[in-house]
């Protein structure tokens, strides 16, 4: 059976993810912290690895060689909520094998895994979100850095506290 480790904080997503990746025969262990998952990476020395970038209130990007280095032969699959090429530059530059952006759709995550080119895999059509959705995303990374508070959150974003709560009462714009 292939070990695959996920080191991501929400839980909700980890699940889903773990279900969907036992089911393809990966036997799969979990860290919702970067501690954690650097303390299970070097017990259980998995070959495969599905790091992601924002790890509670931390960028994982700074574990990425401390793993690659303890995991030498491992995939290394780096996930983000919130891609851009820079952030998939460094991801690479450190140790990471792929870069993807969530949400995850299996069929990509499973041939990343197997080490096929996610630019054969995944179409950019698909991929690029739009305007709104990028806007959308950024309002819920900012909330959640700032704990749910919608005043601060607000002024970082440089809007009106009342228009922010607006936009949070919409659902989630499809991509």
């Amino acid at each position: 059976m292939k070990q695959l480790l996920l080191i991501e904080d929400e839980q909700s997503f980890a699940d889903i993810l773990l279900r969907r990746l036992s089911h393809f025969g990966y036997d799969c262990i979990h860290g919702n912290t970067t501690e954690q998952g650097m303390a299970l990476a070097i017990e259980h020395q998995p070959s495969y690895l599905i790091l992601d970038l924002k790890v509670g209130n931390q960028n994982s990007l700074q574990i990425l060689p401390q793993l690659r280095k303890s995991l030498p032969k491992a995939r290394i699959i780096l996930l983000t909520g919130y891609a851009s090429i820079a952030t998939a530059v460094e991801a690479i530059k450190s140790g990471a094998d792929d870069y993807m952006s969530k949400p995850v759709d299996t069929k990509t995550l499973l041939a990343m895994l197997d080490g096929e080119p996610s630019t054969k895999t995944t179409d950019t059509r698909t991929t690029v979100m739009s305007p709104a959705r990028l806007e959308w995303e950024h309002i819920q990374q900012v909330l959640k850095s700032n704990d749910g508070n919608i005043s601060v959150t607000a002024r970082q974003l440089g809007m009106h506290r009342r228009t922010l709560q607006r936009k949070l009462l919409k659902k989630p714009i499809s991509e």
